[in-house]
């Protein structure tokens, strides 16, 4: 098919894929004529399920409930909560991905694992809670993890499952514009620093009263009639194994995914500790200022998620916009390293806000364009959102190690910022997408 033969085949060249290599999408441009809305403001809610009740408790809320239970073992006890709760990301997003796609129900093939996710996800939060005992809070967290990345893996996978390539863009910004919302949760969190222990049950209960909603309006249908693969040493390869076969493009992905997400990470997973321990303020200032950072990165991420969107298809890039993003968020996360004064951090948050915002309006669009096969788009995707979320708990254990052994919390942003550059490289390689 030649370029700019039909206005839909021009729609799909302003995403920054050339049409013949659209291979990997369940339904067509004809198929879907008209923008899915329902659907769009279901992922635009998504976040709100997974990331900011589990993200929130365990950036937070969670340092705080150490810090009242053993002051002197707070970093040790996120370090060792973050190692074990990383092998169980590892295991679970791929794994969870993998068996949605085998899923045959009359709920659909994702619903189910959205639901059932976040059920016990919300319900492990709260038992969290309750807990004194660090190994019961690692054992219980490693249960949240698990959840989290199965309500994951199964949500970013309705993209390549119900839409068709010229609503990518639009969908990825959505869904962009939703993972900067949640700055909303990181406010009402931050609120609670006197109460980790309520906190964590109103972080809960977002997460359930959104799950549900997603659902609803998502609005999955049976999927009963999809053929089945018949049980083999070959499909389970195929379902489980590593995607190898013209996935270059796509492992660059990944791997640019897993720096940039671990770079912001390593900055914010001790940002308490580097307010009160590296910064020097007490913790009514503390919170004041993570709320207004909160305030920052969702003012600036919802303008700049709501307008890159549009201005990369237009350009018709998508891996450009990717790739600078991720370097601004280095080069911002380098300001606190010259002294510990706040305007360094404030300096980095509006930075980091902006980039923020460009990354997550076109990186879900750049995602499903690189996808080497759309038979196993879930355990593909999972993939993909494990290096989000394994890199955020990865960060967590690098953050540990740097504060202990390199220096303190100011040895924290130099190590961030060259992982975030690294991110851009790998970004800029990718040859199938412009």
């Amino acid at each position: 098919m030649k370029k700019n033969s039909t206005d839909k085949d021009t729609e799909v060249e302003r995403q920054g894929v050339s049409v013949g290599e659209v291979t990997n999408a369940n339904v067509t441009n004809a198929q879907q004529p008209k923008f899915p809305k329902l659907f769009g403001l279901a992922m635009f809610i998504g976040p709100f399920v997974w990331l900011a009740p589990a993200g929130n408790v365990r950036n937070t809320l969670l340092p705080q409930y150490f810090s009242q239970i053993d002051p002197s073992g707070k970093v040790a006890a996120i370090a060792i909560l973050a190692s074990v709760t990383s092998i169980v990301a590892a295991i679970s997003n791929i794994l969870f991905g993998a068996l949605s796609d085998l899923t045959r129900s009359k709920f659909g093939k994702r619903k189910p694992w959205i639901l059932i996710g976040t059920l016990i996800e919300s319900g492990m939060i709260c038992v969290v809670a309750n807990l004194t005992n660090m190994m019961a809070i690692v054992v219980c967290w490693g249960i949240v993890a698990a959840a989290e990345n199965a309500v994951a893996a199964a949500m970013v996978a309705q993209q390549a499952d119900r839409i068709a390539p010229k609503w990518r863009g639009t969908i990825s910004t959505l869904y962009g514009l939703g993972y900067t919302a949640i700055q909303v949760v990181a406010m009402i969190a931050a609120g609670f620093l006197s109460n980790p222990k309520l906190g964590m049950y109103v972080m809960a209960g977002i997460g359930f009263g959104m799950g549900v909603i997603h659902v609803l309006l998502a609005n999955e249908k049976s999927n009963l009639d999809e053929p089945r693969d018949k049980f083999s040493w070959s499909t389970i390869w195929t379902h489980f194994s590593l995607p190898t076969a013209g996935s270059r493009d796509y492992w660059l992905a990944v791997l640019g995914k897993l720096a940039m997400v671990m770079g912001g990470t390593i900055t914010n997973a001790y940002m308490l500790f580097v307010l009160t321990d590296y910064m020097k303020l007490n913790q009514g200032t503390t919170s004041r200022t993570l709320a207004t950072f909160a305030s920052i990165q969702l003012v600036l991420g919802l303008v700049f998620t709501a307008i890159s969107g549009p201005i990369a298809d237009k350009m018709g890039r998508l891996k450009l916009p990717v790739a600078i993003s991720t370097a601004l968020i280095g080069v911002g996360q380098f300001f606190p390293f010259i002294a510990p004064h706040v305007w360094t951090l404030y300096a980095m948050t509006i930075m980091t806000a902006i980039a923020n915002g460009v990354y997550n309006a076109v990186d879900g669009a750049l995602n499903l364009a690189v996808l080497p096969n759309k038979e196993t788009a879930g355990k593909d995707m999972g993939f993909i959102n494990l290096a989000n979320t394994l890199s955020q708990i990865a960060g967590t254990v690098v953050a540990g190690l740097i504060v202990t052994y390199l220096g303190g919390y100011r040895a924290i942003f130099p190590c961030a910022f060259a992982i975030s550059l690294l991110g851009a490289i790998l970004i800029m390689f990718i040859k199938k997408v412009r």
